[in-house]
C-alpha cells in the first residue's frame, strides 16, 4: 500500500511512500518518520492508499509510525493543502506549520509532569514515635489531601525532599509523576476588565447582535462586515454572540492581528468562558502553546483566541469565526505559506457552515468593496458606548513648527503642552511613532557617506544613547558600534538623522521630567512576560505617557488616556507601495481612537510636514466611507486590489545582474501567456529593497481578474526553470510591494 506524505522541505510536492507488509496502514493525518535523501524527517500523512505511475521499486519505505489516530484533522488538513495551493506554497511547508513545535519532530510527545506526593496505609497508621517532628508535619498535610499534594508545594511550607524521600522508603509515603497541561493563564500579568456600563448594549449594538444572531443560527456560511467605530463595543459584541454560538453547542474561533493585544481579548474571553478558553500565539513558550493545542485537539476546547496561525487550530464543528481588526497586514505571514489569515478563516467557516465576522474601524479596501458589492453583510457602528465623543484632533503643520523650533524639532510646541497638561491632571498619553530606534541613520559631513548593512541595501538604524550606541538593521539583525570616525573616510563628522520610538521617550522625559515614560516596540518587549508586565502598569496608572509603535494603536482601551500624540504621522506616505494611503488612514484613525474611552473627553495631536493630503484629513474626521471613494478612485485608474488581483514575485540571485536576468527569462515566458490568460505582467524591475540578506533582488507584478489563471501560469514558468525554484519569492495577494 502506498501512501502520500508531506514532508516540511520548501516548495517540495506531496511524496509516495510505501507501508512495509505487517505495518497497519497509518491513518490520514498521523504522523510518520520517512527517508529523505540521506536524512530522516517527520511528515502528515495527507492520502491513503495513493495510486502512482512510478516503478514500486522505486518507492521508499516509512520507518515508524507515530500516532495510530489521526494527529491532525482531517478538515484541518484539506484547509492546509488549500492554502498551499492557492498561496504557490510547498504542501509540507503548510501542513507542518500549522503543527505546534513540540509535535513536528519524530521524538514522542514532550509533557510535562509534577512529582505527587501521596500518603500510603502505613503512613495513616503511623504513630508520632515512629517519625520525626519534619516527618509528621508532612503525613499531616498529605493526610488532609486524599489526592496527593505536589512535592513543590510541600517545599514552599517546609517539608524538603530528604524528608519526602525517607516517608518513601519507609513505606508511608509514595510519589508519582503527573502529567499536567502548562497553562499560559496561570501567569497572566495583563487581566483586562470591562466596566459593567460599557457592557450594557447600545441601540446599535442590539440591532446588530440581533442580525449576527439571527445568521449564526441559520448555519449556513455568511460573512458580515462590521464597521464600527473605535470605542462602538465591537468587543462586548463579539462575547456576546460568542455566548450565544456557543449555547448552540458550536464553537468559536476569535482571530486577533498582534500578539500586544492578545492578552487582553483573551483575558476577557476568560472571564466570560472560564477555562473552556485556550490561546493560540507565537508569544508563547513552546510548552504552553503545545499544552493548549493539545487541549483543543482533545476537545476540551470551546473557544479558541489566537493571532494568525489559530486559524489552523483543531477545534471540532465551528460555529462562529471572529476576525478583530480585519484589515491588519499581520493577519499576512511574511514567510512562506505566505498567507493571509482573515483570508483563510473565511474558507474554513465557508467549510464549516459558520457565520464568519469581520470587525474594523477601518475596514481594508477588499473587505468593504465586498460588503458595498453585496457579498458581505455590512453591519455599522456609528457611536461610541455611552455617546462618548470621538476625540478632538488637531493638526501640527511641522513645517511652521521647524521654521519656529529648528530642524531638529521632534515633539511639536502643542503637544509637550498637551502632555504637561496630563500630567498635571494625574491623566494619561499615548505617543506614536511607527518606526523604532533612536536615529534611522548615521551620515559623514564630510564625505556624505552613510552607515550601511553590508548585507542589506538599507541604512543602520541607531538604538541607545552615548557609549551604549549600536548600529543595527531591522531585517538581518546585523549589529555593530557606532564607530567614532566614518568608515569611508576617516573623517570624524558623522552625524545622526531622523529618528524612532527610543529617541521620542528621550524627548518626552527631556519635556516633562516628573512624567513616568516608558516605550511599547518590539526592542522593549523582548523578553517573556515584558508586553502584559507593561501594558498591567500602564492600566494601573503607573505609567504617565507610553510612546510606542503601531503595536499601541489598535485594540486596546486605557480609560485614563485622554491625549493621543502621533508623531511624524506621514512616516508610510513615501512608500513605494500602492497601500500606503490606505495604512496612514487606518494608523491615524485607530490610534486617535485610543483617546477618550473613558469619562474624560480625548484629544488628538497630529503632527505631519503633508497636513493637505487627504488620507491625513479625512482620518481627522474618522471619515471612512470618503475615504474608501478617493482612494478607489486612484484604485481603479492604476488598477490595483479591490478591483483586479495581483501576485508579487521576487527574484534572487547573488549578483544584480543575475536577479534581473532571471526575472526578465520568467517574463519572458509569463508574456507569452497574458494574452490567452488575460492579465498583464509589470516589470522586471530592482525591488524596492534591491539587497537583502547578501541577495540582490529583482521583481515583477503580476495584475488581473482571474487569480488562478495567473498562479498556474507563474508556477508554470518557475517549474520550466527548476534551477529558480529556491530562489523565487511569490507572494499572492500581497499587502505590501516592498
Amino acid at each position: 500500500m502506498n501512501i502520500l506524505v508531506a514532508v516540511p522541505v520548501p516548495a517540495l510536492d506531496l511524496l509516495t511512500y510505501r507501508v512495509p507488509d505487517g505495518m497497519t496502514p497509518p491513518a490520514v493525518g498521523a504522523r510518520v518518520v520517512v527517508p529523505l535523501g540521506t536524512r530522516t524527517v517527520t511528515g502528515i500523512v495527507v492520502e491513503g492508499a495513493a495510486s502512482v505511475a512510478i516503478d514500486e521499486d522505486d518507492i521508499k519505505p516509512i520507518r515508524q509510525v507515530l500516532d495510530e489516530d489521526a494527529f491532525l484533522p482531517a478538515d484541518v488538513i484539506a484547509l492546509a493543502r488549500w492554502t498551499a495551493e492557492y498561496y504557490a506554497a510547498g504542501p509540507g511547508d503548510t501542513i507542518m506549520a500549522v503543527l505546534p513545535p513540540k509535535t513536528r519532530g519524530g521524538r514522542a510527545d514532550s509533557h510535562k509532569t509534577v512529582r505527587v506526593a501521596m500518603i500510603t496505609a502505613a503512613g495513616l497508621d503511623a504513630s508520632s514515635a515512629a517519625v520525626t517532628p519534619k516527618q509528621r508535619d508532612a503525613l499531616d498535610i498529605l493526610a488532609g489531601a486524599p489526592a496527593g499534594v505536589p512535592t513543590s508545594q510541600l517545599t514552599a511550607r517546609g517539608i524538603g525532599a530528604d524528608t519526602v524521600s525517607r516517608l518513601v522508603r519507609n513505606g508511608l509515603a509514595s510519589v508519582r509523576q503527573e502529567r499536567v497541561d502548562r497553562d499560559p493563564f496561570d501567569a497572566f500579568p495583563f487581566a483586562a476588565t470591562m466596566a459593567e456600563a460599557d457592557r450594557r448594549l447600545t441601540i446599535e449594538q442590539e440591532a446588530a447582535l440581533t442580525r449576527l444572531r439571527a445568521m449564526a443560527d441559520s448555519r449556513r456560511f455568511g460573512v458580515a462586515l462590521v464597521h464600527g467605530v473605535t470605542g462602538s463595543g465591537k468587543t462586548e459584541l463579539y462575547i456576546r454572540l460568542s455566548a450565544a454560538v456557543r449555547a448552540s453547542g458550536r464553537s468559536v474561533l476569535m482571530l486577533v492581528p498582534e500578539i500586544a493585544l492578545t492578552p487582553a481579548i483573551a483575558s476577557l474571553f476568560r472571564q466570560a468562558f472560564g477555562d473552556q478558553v485556550a490561546i493560540q500565539h507565537s508569544g508563547l513558550s513552546d510548552g504552553e502553546r503545545h499544552d493548549q493545542w493539545q487541549r483543543i485537539r482533545r476537545g476540551e476546547i470551546d473557544v479558541v483566541v489566537g493571532t494568525r496561525s489559530a486559524v489552523f487550530a483543531p477545534l471540532a464543528d465551528i460555529g462562529l469565526i471572529i476576525v478583530d481588526e480585519e484589515h491588519d497586514g499581520s493577519y499576512k505571514q511574511e514567510e512562506s505559506p505566505r498567507y493571509n489569515g482573515r483570508d483563510v478563516a473565511i474558507v474554513r467557516g465557508q467549510r464549516t457552515h459558520a457565520l464568519l465576522v469581520l470587525g474594523s474601524a477601518t475596514p481594508s479596501m477588499e473587505s468593504y468593496h465586498n460588503a458595498m458589492s453585496g457579498r458581505y453583510e455590512r453591519i455599522v457602528l456609528e457611536r461610541r458606548v455611552l455617546d462618548r465623543p470621538l476625540a478632538a484632533v488637531t493638526v501640527v503643520d511641522m513645517r511652521e513648527e521647524y521654521a519656529a523650533e529648528g530642524p531638529d524639532a521632534v515633539l511639536s510646541r502643542a503637544l509637550k503642552d498637551a502632555v504637561a497638561a496630563r500630567i498635571e491632571r494625574k491623566e494619561q498619553a499615548l505617543v506614536l511613532l511607527n518606526r523604532r530606534g533612536f536615529a534611522t541613520a548615521v551620515f559623514c559631513r564630510q564625505c556624505a557617506g552613510t552607515l550601511e548593512c553590508p548585507n542589506c541595501s538599507v541604512s543602520l538604524v541607531v538604538h541607545g544613547e552615548g557609549h551604549a550606541r549600536r548600529a543595527n538593521c531591522h531585517y538581518c539583525n546585523y549589529s555593530t558600534r557606532v564607530p567614532a570616525a566614518c568608515p569611508h573616510c576617516a573623517g570624524p563628522y558623522l552625524e545622526q538623522a531622523g529618528f524612532g520610538t527610543e529617541r521620542v521617550e528621550a524627548e518626552v522625559k527631556r519635556a516633562c521630567p516628573s512624567a513616568r515614560v516608558a516605550r511599547l516596540d518590539r526592542d522593549a518587549i523582548r523578553r517573556k512576560g515584558a508586553l502584559g508586565s507593561l501594558l498591567s502598569r500602564f492600566r494601573d496608572g503607573a505609567i504617565d505617557v507610553l510612546v510606542g509603535t503601531q503595536m499601541i494603536a489598535k485594540g486596546h482601551d486605557f480609560p485614563r488616556v485622554t491625549l493621543v500624540g502621533v508623531v511624524s504621522a506621514d512616516v508610510g506616505l513615501g512608500m513605494a507601495d500602492f497601500r500606503a494611503s490606505e495604512r496612514t488612514f487606518q494608523l491615524l484613525t485607530q490610534v486617535a481612537g485610543r483617546a477618550g474611552r473613558g469619562d474624560q473627553p480625548g484629544e488628538a495631536i497630529i503632527q505631519t510636514l503633508y497636513p493637505e493630503h487627504y488620507s491625513i484629513q479625512l482620518a481627522c474626521r474618522q471619515d471612512y466611507p470618503a475615504f474608501y471613494e478617493r482612494e478607489l478612485q486612484f484604485r481603479r485608474a492604476m488598477r490595483y486590489p479591490p478591483l483586479v488581483s495581483i501576485i508579487n514575485t521576487i527574484v534572487r540571485s547573488r549578483t544584480f545582474a543575475g536577479a534581473m536576468d532571471d526575472a526578465a527569462d520568467l517574463v519572458q515566458r509569463l508574456r507569452a501567456e497574458s494574452d490567452r490568460a488575460g492579465f498583464r505582467v509589470l516589470g522586471p524591475a530592482p525591488a524596492p529593497l534591491g539587497r537583502l540578506r547578501g541577495e540582490y533582488r529583482a521583481q515583477f507584478l503580476l495584475k488581473g481578474v482571474n487569480r488562478k489563471a495567473m498562479r498556474e501560469a507563474l508556477m508554470a514558468a518557475v517549474a520550466a526553470r527548476p534551477d529558480l525554484q529556491r530562489r523565487v519569492v511569490v507572494d499572492v495577494d500581497p499587502v505590501s510591494v516592498l
